[in-house]
């Protein structure tokens, strides 16, 4: 295991996830809910996304080869995917969505997807998966050590946003943010690097 590559995986993979970003809203959809339902509905959550994660992680190659994506387009579209939502993290603005409806429960969406089984996220993992398919167990460690982070923040949410507050949790989101910009930009580099490789070598 290439230990230092899965820890690289894991940081992209929190930072896609966002869980510091999130903690807003999931404190907004489940205002209404009682702490014992609330961390129930929240374990449900996330247990449901990183079902739907670890099924596009395995499937990665099935479904680029079934919609003829080449590692190169899913990498600069993963890019550029990125690089809005690393925007948004920046200079957020109000989130849609947010509000629950009186005491109605949500499931699947918004809070499993797309909060945390982005398409960003999903992105990636296809990418991971294309590019060194022998790995997936490195992957799947990286995938797993990120959502147990997430899952960690979101249940503690309540505590988090009582002591950082709302401005330390946007300064830290921003700051995640502006790290992931540099991710985006390099996979974006990579794509283009790795079409114009794939056309001189067609010529």
């Amino acid at each position: 295991m290439h230990w230092q590559e899965i820890a690289s995986a894991a940081v992209t993979l929190l930072l896609i996830m966002d869980p510091l970003g999130n903690v807003p809203i999931f404190n907004s959809v489940l205002a209404n809910c009682e702490p014992t339902r609330r961390t129930r509905i929240i374990a449900r959550e996330v247990i449901l996304a990183l079902i739907i994660l670890m099924g596009f992680l395995f499937a990665g190659n099935v479904i680029l080869s079934f919609l003829g994506l080449s590692q190169s387009s899913l990498s600069i579209a993963g890019g550029v995917l990125l690089f809005i939502i690393s925007m948004r993290m920046i200079f957020p603005g109000r989130h849609d969505g947010a509000e629950a409806e009186g005491d109605e429960e949500p499931f699947l969406v918004p809070l499993a997807v797309p909060l945390i089984a982005g398409p960003s996220t999903i992105a990636i993992l296809l990418l991971l998966s294309s590019r060194e398919p022998g790995r997936m167990l490195d992957w799947s460690i990286a995938l797993f050590v990120a959502w147990l982070v997430t899952a960690a923040l979101l249940v503690a949410s309540p505590w988090l946003l009582r002591y950082l507050g709302d401005r330390g949790a946007r300064a830290l989101e921003r700051l995640m943010g502006m790290i992931l910009v540099i991710v985006a930009v390099q996979m974006l580099l990579n794509g283009v690097r790795d079409f114009i490789g794939s056309l001189e070598f067609a010529a």
